[in-house]
């Protein structure tokens, strides 16, 4: 049996991204995860620049490492493609040189990236890390958490828990009252295929908002030995109002669009089409408590808009780690000081999903979406700000000027 002041539920990119930093700290702690790494995860595969961001916050060393690495592609920029058809290029860096810049984006399959944390966490003796732990329940104690397994066997005590164990989190559910709200919830699939022609020579990600499919969207992101992540993603709430099969449409769309059928005809399916739902952003929820605070998908980070979540989590992890430390020097594990973690998220992130909330009710209106593609493609202040939502330039301090919104409206070349 063990006990820790701080203990860490799943190592993903959340619960991983919190041990490193405790570790950077001095402090120790007990870092579970039910599965062995590497394990696969279902997801989009992309690691934007707030990843990167993420990554040399922990050490400067890691997005070396990660662009030396065989089990990512480079990525430059975004395709965003309209209802219309209409194709917006925008790239991460303007006039990038890929001879001389740094990528400021990649993608890489989560059973790589995820294991490439979890290599990080292997070397440092600070974290006690233990695959193949499933607890199954949790207690509360006089002086923190009670960690079981299935046969009621504790595995475990601690002061203060991290809960990073993902969308499909009990914890999250049963203590924390994080209901699910199809209004605030995508349901999406995921699959990889093989010789997908038309992929960018820069490895722009692809997101296509088809008209029939709104307020969906289909994405296309390439990744090494010329395969691609192709998915698609949709509010529960649509899924189930309209009652449509997903995986019927996503073949439907592959076979019959008049864009894409002509790319994947001779395209080879890698694998099942997996599904998984996603805790949307779009409505601030509260991420801590008595001794407790959520990390990533537990706590419903992702964002509404694009559907990125592994960056949200990393930053939810790097502020759970500052205020566990905290918490555990002034032995104070109380709810209102635990929440200054829920305040330095939605500092960070806040305006961001606010912003991501408003593209996605985008999607309701087609002809709108249009025009605001249209505008972009003439409008640098809009496309630097859809660039922005994938990378780590902070957008709060424009979006809290007016002149922002009149550039974002009317601005032009």
């Amino acid at each position: 049996m063990l006990h820790h002041d701080i203990c860490i539920l799943g190592a993903g990119p959340g619960g991983a991204t919190a041990a490193l930093h405790l570790a950077n700290a001095g402090q120790s702690c007990l870092l579970l995860d039910r599965a062995a790494f590497p394990r696969d995860k279902v997801c989009g595969d992309a690691l934007s620049g707030k990843v990167l961001s993420e990554l040399k916050r922990i050490d400067e060393k890691l997005t070396g490492q990660l662009a030396a690495a065989p089990m990512q592609v480079p990525s430059w920029g975004i395709d965003f493609f309209a209802p219309n058809g209409r194709r917006l290029a925008i790239p991460f860096k303007p006039k990038f040189d890929k001879a001389t810049d740094r990528a400021a984006g990649h993608v890489a399959k989560r059973i790589d990236f995820d294991n490439f944390l979890v290599e990080e966490v292997r070397q440092r003796p600070e974290i006690d890390f233990r695959e193949n732990v499933d607890v199954a329940r949790t207690e509360r104690t006089a002086t923190g958490w009670q960690l079981l397994d299935k046969a009621g066997q504790e595995i475990a005590t601690c002061r203060i828990l991290l809960v990073a164990n993902g969308a499909q989190s009990e914890f999250a559910r049963k203590v924390a009252g994080h209901a699910l709200e199809p209004d605030h919830h995508c349901a999406g699939l995921r699959t990889y295929y093989d010789g997908v022609t038309g992929l960018s020579p820069d490895n722009f990600i692809e997101l296509h908002f088809i008209k029939d499919f709104l307020p969906g969207y289909l994405w296309v992101f390439p990744l090494p030995n010329g395969q691609a992540n192709v998915g698609v993603g949709m509010l529960s709430k649509t899924v189930a109002d309209k009652k449509i099969n997903l995986r019927q449409r996503l073949d439907e769309i592959l076979t019959t669009h008049p864009t894409l059928a002509p790319r994947f005809a001779q395209a080879q399916r890698l694998g099942p089409v997996r599904g998984f739902g996603l805790p949307l952003g779009s409505k601030r929820r509260t991420l801590s408590g008595a001794n407790y605070m959520l990390l990533g998908d537990a706590g419903s980070l992702i964002d509404p808009f694009s559907g990125e979540g592994i960056s949200h989590a990393m930053v939810s992890g790097r502020h759970a780690a500052i205020w566990a430390e905290q918490a555990v020097a002034k032995a104070d594990f109380g709810p209102e000081f635990l929440k200054n973690y829920d305040k330095a998220v939605y500092n960070r992130l806040g305006q961001e999903l606010r912003l991501s909330r408003v593209m996605q009710r985008l999607l309701n209106f087609p002809s709108l979406f249009n025009i605001v593609a249209n505008r972009a493609i003439n409008n640098p202040t809009l496309a630097e700000t859809l660039s922005a939502m994938f990378m780590d330039l902070d957008l709060r301090e424009r979006l809290r000027q007016p002149s922002f919104y009149f550039k974002l409206l009317f601005g032009s070349k």
